[in-house]
């Protein structure tokens, strides 16, 4: 049978129109009916809402503008219209579509305010846009200053949620440093995807044997470096050609591999590496018909 191919432009658009649905709902029936924030540009709109009492679509979209004109210069035309045209349908959004308040409890507010907002903003980068500017702030600045860009997003937000708990209280502050970790965290898992993967090199004088197992018994795709080994202390001038193997497993698999290669060569040299999303490959092959 032929597969339907999705367009690229159509799962985009799929992604972010969720992304938007998502945000408002985060937005109207969490956040600003409690007086919650987020971190980053949200978090500046938020707290402009809540103290001069401006109509937070429309400030959602005019605190983005600058960051979407930052975005044009420092990514490119295409992703700053994209963001735009989301951060528009967010604002129509929390202007037009009667969302509910779902709790009033803290607790539930600061945790789940965070989920629904943080599948929203992971769904939109997914679709190539951002409904949150802070990142292209950081990455604008970083160039100019020598702090990283996870430093310039850490500062942004400690100022916002300092200016939150001097205006609204150190609990509301609180809870919502609560708010922006569920949503951090809610982001990176929408963004790097259910499947994590873990890269494991091998280094072994037995990489023959190794090799063959890996492919026949694992089924394992693999790729093998040239490399050398030795430069010991006492022996530095020696040293040998050895492949150096390359694989990528499940979480699952990491240790039924180490396993086999400990039976193979107990003094083998193994590490691993995460590897937040995998494409192609024989690994994705197998996945698609198990």
């Amino acid at each position: 049978m032929k597969k339907t191919v999705i367009p690229v432009w159509l799962s985009d658009t799929i992604y972010t129109v969720l992304g938007v649905l998502f945000s408002g709902f985060a937005l109207k029936s969490f956040l600003v009916p409690n007086q919650f924030f987020d971190g980053g540009v949200t978090g500046i709109s938020l707290l402009i809402h809540e103290l001069y009492k401006f109509n937070i679509a429309y400030v959602i979209v005019l605190v983005n503008i600058p960051f979407i004109i930052a975005g044009a210069f420092q990514v490119n035309r295409a992703f700053a219209f994209k963001t735009l045209a989301a951060v528009i349908c967010l604002g129509l959004c929390l202007h037009y579509i009667p969302y509910p308040q779902i709790t009033s409890d803290k607790l539930l507010v600061s945790i789940f305010g965070g989920v629904f907002m943080g599948i929203g903003v992971g769904l939109a980068i997914r679709g190539g846009c951002a409904l949150d500017g802070i990142e292209v702030l950081a990455l604008y600045t970083g160039k100019r200053i020598s702090f990283t860009i996870s430093e310039i997003i850490l500062g942004i937000n400690i100022i916002i949620f300092m200016v939150a708990a001097i205006k609204l209280g150190l609990p509301t502050a609180l809870y919502s440093i609560l708010t922006y970790y569920s949503a951090s965290r809610t982001i990176n898992f929408v963004i790097e995807g259910l499947e994590e993967y873990t890269g494991v090199t091998i280094i072994s004088g037995q990489n023959e044997i190794i090799k063959e197992r890996l492919v026949m018994e694992l089924g394992r795709g693999i790729t093998v470096y040239k490399g050398e080994r030795g430069f010991l202390k006492g022996s530095f001038e020696v040293s040998q050609p050895v492949d150096i193997i390359f694989t990528v497993v499940t979480r699952l698999e990491v240790r039924r591999l180490r396993n086999m290669v400990h039976d193979i060569d107990e003094k083998a040299f193994i590490f691993t590496s995460s590897i937040k999303e995998a494409a192609g490959g024989v690994l994705k092959r197998r996945a698609r018909h198990s």
